[in-house]
């Protein structure tokens, strides 16, 4: 749950999960271009392929290579602790 949290603490990072989550399956190019055009972040390949890194080792993003490209795929999976032991508990009392 650590690496979930370091993930998510930076706000590039929860930038492109939003990114990802209204468009998924997007390329290192498609990511970077969006997030200029849409958001005002002008992070270079090379640091949007770093917060890339940091997303799949938490487990927030995987990726597929379909010959020359790689797409990035979202997965909501690892939030489904935080969900639980937080905001679910709060429900049922």
């Amino acid at each position: 749950m650590g690496d979930v949290f370091k993930a998510l603490a930076d706000p590039t990072r929860r930038t492109i999960l939003d990114e990802l989550t209204g468009r998924d399956g997007q390329t290192l190019f498609e990511l970077c271009a969006r997030l200029v055009s849409i958001h005002g972040l002008s992070s270079s390949r090379q640091a949007v392929s770093q917060h890339l890194d940091v997303l799949e080792s938490a487990g927030l993003v995987e990726s597929r290579r379909e010959g020359r490209y790689k797409f990035h795929y979202i997965n909501t999976e690892p939030l489904e602790p935080i969900v639980e032991r937080w905001l679910r508990k709060r429900g049922r009392t």
